[in-house]
């Protein structure tokens, strides 16, 4: 297998340059992979700052690369340039790439950032009152994180598409069937509503989270959906008529506030929640909450 010598990134034969880096290829054409091969990014340099309105600082060493959600930069120092592309190394892949970033509630684009010759800072923050998390993934590690929530990562981790593996967990989670999957190795940065909690369940311990509250989880910890007790309590509790049971082994984080009820408070005459009807799941998979 072809792969690039700078990030880590499947080639062609052919390819002259890594799409996703751009380092050239080994004497111009791509180099063959050990079967061990396991690239390690050198780690970021970084702070995030604030309280529940944070921006992470990025101090990017010369080469260096990062990509971002379009729109989530804030500043960025004038040796810090950036180029906005699809990521994927044919036209198919960078078609299909756009179109899971639409499902997911993300833009069609990714903005790259890197410094050539010397280093440079850049900043991100969300788009509205909430938490910043990194995590440092190692190589295969991945972490399941609901949509619209990435920030920015190191250019060798992926951002990619996962569908819930249950057809009820689909319909009744309040998100949808879609969940975003970041793999290793690299540092990722997910943003979310209000004030983060952390589980760490260990294997067959659960936690009952009211739907769209899940921030992240890691891949070991299985998710479902129950109905939540009696129809007196489904119908007048408040909350909804399900509840996401996550299993684990693994961490899960969760999230005070939602923006579907910021929306809600600020908005108080207009109608919405966090919990969908079955079929608003569905048609939940191609819209965004930004």
């Amino acid at each position: 297998m072809a792969f690039c010598t700078g990030c880590g990134n499947d080639l062609t034969q052919t390819a002259k340059f890594c799409p996703r880096c751009g380092a050239p290829a080994v004497g111009g054409a791509a180099a063959q992979a050990p079967p061990s091969f396991a690239y390690e990014p050198e780690p970021l340099d970084y702070q995030i700052q604030g309280d529940n309105l944070q921006i992470a600082r990025v101090k990017l060493k010369p080469g260096q690369e990062i990509y971002a959600e379009a729109g989530k930069m804030i500043y960025k120092t004038p040796s810090v340039y950036w180029e906005t592309r699809m990521s994927g190394q044919s036209l198919g892949d960078k078609i299909w790439g756009a179109i899971k970033r639409k499902m997911m509630g993300e833009s069609l684009f990714l903005t790259y950032f890197k410094t050539a010759g010397v280093g440079g800072e850049v900043g991100f923050a969300g788009n509205y009152p909430g938490k910043i998390q990194a995590f440092e993934l190692k190589n295969g590690q991945t972490v399941m994180v609901q949509r619209d929530g990435f920030l920015f990562a190191q250019t060798p981790a992926q951002l990619n598409i996962a569908f819930v593996k249950k057809l009820g967990a689909g319909f009744f989670g309040g998100e949808g069937f879609i969940l975003e999957k970041l793999s290793g190795p690299g540092a990722v940065f997910i943003h979310a509503g209000g004030d983060f909690v952390e589980f760490v369940l260990p294997p067959g311990e659960s936690i009952q989270i009211e739907t769209g509250h899940i921030v992240a989880f890691d891949e070991s910890v299985s998710y479902d959906i129950q109905f939540v007790g009696g129809i007196k309590t489904a119908l007048f509790g408040g909350e909804g008529l399900f509840l996401a049971t996550l299993t684990g082994p693994g961490k899960v984080i969760v999230q005070s506030m939602t923006l579907s009820k910021l929306r809600r408070e600020l908005a108080p005459n207009q109608m919405g929640g966090d919990e969908r009807k079955p079929w608003e799941a569905v048609s939940g998979i191609f819209s965004s909450d930004d």
